[in-house]
């Protein structure tokens, strides 16, 4: 839910293991292990799996592999209770997907469409009674075909009120969404932007038009029909349920430390389900069957047709979104792969499928160990199964000479522009850097061109597609398989290295006055007048900035997922300090004006010194007002 950036490690045997996994693509169709044979995919999983969850520190983790119609392998790995050495079953213990819940809201919503009480290109403000989504884009309004393919423009943001811990905090979806309404930052249908608030406000259309809770509708019409007995949104989890649900741990000195469970009911249809391995079974049935399992129908076939046909991509010639659906780069040609992945702050799941393989994968892991253990196991398990030959690639010769128009940096579409989580997107700048062999290197990794504005990798099948304006200038690039991010190209004054720059500058010359004033704490308490009023305007300036850079660095020492549950008090207070600085700079401002006309201070270098701190100050004066840090813009 929280987490599809991309930004994932490798560590060092994991890389073998795609290595390995590589050296397989140019194999002949009889090495590729059968998938079907529970024995061979139990030892890869098994071998894939064990090390990254033990060196990482994941305590739980369940894989399910189904094949024709059948369930070829489920298996648990660690514990659900660690200090009760309960041990995960593939059958009854819950893991919590995060996005992988939206395939649920996606099908809610076109069960609504089948019943002509939705409309996909209808505003969806029609469709809402408690309140209305904002008219940023007069003539242009939102629509549910926009929301299912994270076009409809909305600013990303989670931080203060994403997740608890508390059930007390929970509150209506209809007053969450209200409370917590994002701007409309992009034309609707014009940039792909992930929104976890367009998802569930999605949700709360559903329960409007058919007069039930999002919980019961999906209960009713989707659990139930398909026999889905083990899994909910409901949250707290259901007695019955909470018994075999998988617990989430941190490791703290060396040992697990159990979480409280992870509640996103305020938000709840972008990623509050709790599921076992074996009703994903079912669900894939379902999706893999033109909408019907063992008899029990959720959609109709031309429906879920609809939903992988139909949808977004900024270049036809790179995987992006279905109405709902990812669309995935696993597998060969002709595989298709489709499905979600979804994260929690506890969990990182993966749910994929191909309609010609008639094949479902769903894997989910736990802990701080999660994400190693996700990324190491499900692009192997892809290559080891499903192959896909790499071609070998050499770079056009003539290259160099268009290569600068691809070079800068870039950010992703997925951000906030109105509140103080603005800055994450300040220090998530990707480069483009031209290489002298004729390839683009991005992110570590070269492309080569193989078309007009389309790169792949030089050893693998990723792609990526640039896309440029009327005048031939690159204006960003999506990722193939990666259909709900774009990256744009970035101005210099929001990229990761003008913002360090910025903070490093800063964070010297407000030290530095404080050093001087410790060896000259003399001379300070001798100085009188205007002289002795700019060294405390300074002191002022220097102070409340350190200060804010004080506490707000040790609000978020303990990382940022946290910062979802709520935002800390001392994040908050930091807040006012930005705002005191402003003020003491004016007056700072007007002193420096006085030290160059009166002049003040007997030495020109104590004038620079003042006048420095005025500039710097400046600065530190744009850079909180544009990162929305001037003030209190967030929500709690």
């Amino acid at each position: 839910m929280l987490n599809m950036r991309g930004q994932w490690g490798l560590s060092r045997w994991a890389a073998g293991l795609g290595l390995a996994a590589c050296m397989g693509f140019g194999a002949a169709a009889a090495d590729v292990p059968d998938v079907t044979d529970p024995a061979v995919v139990e030892a890869f999983v098994d071998g894939a799996v064990k090390p990254p969850m033990e060196i990482n520190h994941s305590p739980s983790g369940v894989v399910a592999v189904m094949k024709d119609g059948k369930m070829i392998f489920a298996k648990g790995y660690g514990y659900i209770d660690v200090e009760k050495h309960i041990p995960v079953d593939a059958e009854t213990s819950l893991f919590r997907p995060g996005s992988i819940s939206k395939l649920f809201t996606w099908v809610s919503v076109m069960q609504q469409v089948e019943q002509g009480k939705l409309d996909l290109d209808t505003d969806v403000n029609t469709y809402l009674t408690q309140f209305k989504v904002k008219d940023s884009w007069p003539g242009k309004p939102v629509t549910l075909r926009h929301i299912l393919t994270h076009t409809a423009g909305f600013e990303d943001g989670g931080v203060g009120y994403l997740i608890t811990d508390d059930p007390s905090r929970i509150v209506p979806l209809a007053d969450s969404l209200m409370t917590h309404q994002p701007e409309r930052v992009y034309e609707p249908g014009t940039m792909v932007a992930y929104s976890n608030w367009a998802t569930a406000l999605a949700g709360l259309i559903v329960a409007n038009v058919s007069g039930e809770s999002f919980n019961d509708y999906v209960e009713n019409h989707i659990f139930n029909v398909l026999g889905m007995a083990s899994s909910s949104f409901r949250e707290p989890l259901p007695a019955n349920l909470d018994a075999n649900m998988a617990k989430a741990y941190g490791w703290e000195a060396g040992k697990y430390v159990e979480k409280k469970y992870e509640i996103i009911s305020n938000f709840g249809p972008a990623g509050a389900s709790a599921v076992t391995a074996s009703d994903m079974g079912k669900f894939a049935c379902a999706l893999l069957a033109d909408g019907a399992c063992n008899g029990a129908r959720i959609l109709k076939a031309e429906t879920l047709e609809q939903m992988l046909d139909e949808g977004f991509s900024h270049d036809p010639r790179v995987r992006g979104t279905g109405l709902g659906f990812l669309k995935r780069p696993f597998g060969p040609d002709g595989f298709d792969n489709f499905g979600h992945d979804g994260a929690t702050t506890m969990f990182i799941s993966h749910f994929g499928m191909s309609k010609k393989e008639d094949f479902m994968l769903f894997s989910s892991f736990s802990g701080p160990g999660a994400r190693a253990t996700h990324v190491a196991f499900v692009d192997a398990f892809y290559k080891e199964f499903f192959p896909n030959p790499a071609p070998v690639l050499t770079a056009p010769a003539d290259f160099a000479s268009r290569a600068q128009k691809y070079a800068g940096k870039y950010n992703n579409s997925r951000n906030s522009y109105t509140k103080a989580e603005a800055i994450m997107r300040g220090l998530g700048t990707a480069t483009v850097t031209p290489m002298p062999d004729n390839t683009l290197l991005i992110e570590g990794k070269r492309y080569v061109e193989i078309e007009h504005n389309l790169f792949q990798l030089i050893d693998g099948t990723d792609r990526i597609a640039f896309q440029e304006d009327a005048d031939g200038n690159i204006t960003g690039y999506v990722l193939d398989g990666f259909g709900v991010m774009r990256f744009y190209r970035a101005g210099f004054q929001e990229t990761t290295g003008f913002t360090t720059l910025v903070v490093g500058l800063s964070l010297t010359v407000f030290l530095f006055v404080f050093l001087r004033l410790a060896y000259q704490f003399a001379a300070f308490r001798a100085l009188k007048g205007e002289e002795k009023q700019a060294w405390t305007a300074t002191l002022l300036v220097a102070g409340f900035y350190l200060m804010f850079f004080i506490l707000a660095g040790m609000s978020i020492s303990g990382g940022v997922d946290a910062l979802f549950y709520a935002l800390p008090a001392m994040l908050k207070f930091s807040f006012v300090f930005p705002i005191l600085a402003a003020l003491a700079l004016v007056w700072h401002l007007y002193l420096a004006y006085r030290v160059w006309t009166v002049p003040l201070f007997a030495g020109k270098w104590q004038r620079i010194r003042h006048t420095v701190v005025s500039l710097v100050g400046l600065l530190m004066l744009w850079f909180t007002w544009y990162w929305n840090l001037l003030g209190f813009h967030y929500f709690d």
